[in-house]
């Protein structure tokens, strides 16, 4: 039975762009998810670079939605890996998505088809955590509920989050200053963040629990993003 008692409630755009009716907000830009995937989280964290320099690399992300930013990084990790490396990512998910509504929602990107469909075919969001090994020394660790409470009992130092919950004004508990001091704690020294939004609450929420914050060029029509690390 599931931990659940409410599946996520999602309405679909045009172009299988899915809407959570929930948060009142889309799971990705409906200019292209793929590509803000790479501005945001990929490059905003600097990770083809660091990728070529460390055997071992940990990933978390808040909110892991329709599955897009972990399969965009796969399929970039694999082009640039060193034999050898090892990729983790956790991400921590309070309302899941179906298996169908997942591949509906990957179902425009080609070059993430093989990946997409491994995915949808194990997914299983009907207990605390799901776990596969996708690839060769990659691991996906998915943790289902509420970030608030599952951070504080999670141990593992992450290189790189992807702050990704839905927007800040109609999800701020996800961006709250508590939260976010938890994200801190478990950042290694000159570990990073990068996130889509630039509102002003979250970038002082970052700066308080102790991140070093930038404003950089956004994705698209967004003018800034935040990105930054932890001396």
């Amino acid at each position: 039975m599931s931990i659940f008692t409410k599946q996520s409630e999602t309405e679909w755009l045009d172009e299988n762009i899915p809407r959570s009716t929930r948060f009142d907000d889309t799971y990705y830009t409906k200019t292209d998810g793929r590509a803000e995937t790479g501005h945001v989280f990929i490059n905003g964290n600097n990770l083809p670079e660091r990728w070529k320099t460390q055997s071992r690399f940990t990933i978390a992300e808040l909110g892991f939605g329709t599955g897009l930013n972990f399969l965009e990084t796969l399929r970039q990790w694999k082009e640039v890996r060193p034999p050898g490396t090892t990729l983790e990512f956790i991400s921590f998910e309070q309302f899941p998505l179906t298996s169908d509504e997942m591949r509906r929602a990957l179902s425009r990107w080609k070059a993430l088809e093989q990946s997409a469909q491994s995915l949808c075919d194990h997914w299983q969001p009907d207990g605390k955590t799901f776990e596969l090994e996708i690839f060769p020394h990659v691991t996906l660790r998915v943790n289902f509920g509420d970030a608030n409470n599952l951070l504080p009992e999670h141990a593992c130092p992450v290189d790189a989050w992807y702050l990704d919950g839905f927007s800040p004004a109609k999800n701020p508990q996800l961006w709250n200053e508590p939260l976010l001091k938890n994200v801190f704690a478990l950042t290694k020294p000159g570990g990073t963040f990068a996130t889509y939004t630039a509102a002003g609450f979250v970038r002082r929420n970052l700066q308080t629990a102790g991140f070093m914050v930038s404003r950089i060029k956004g994705f698209d029509t967004k003018r800034e993003m935040l990105s930054g690390y932890k001396e």
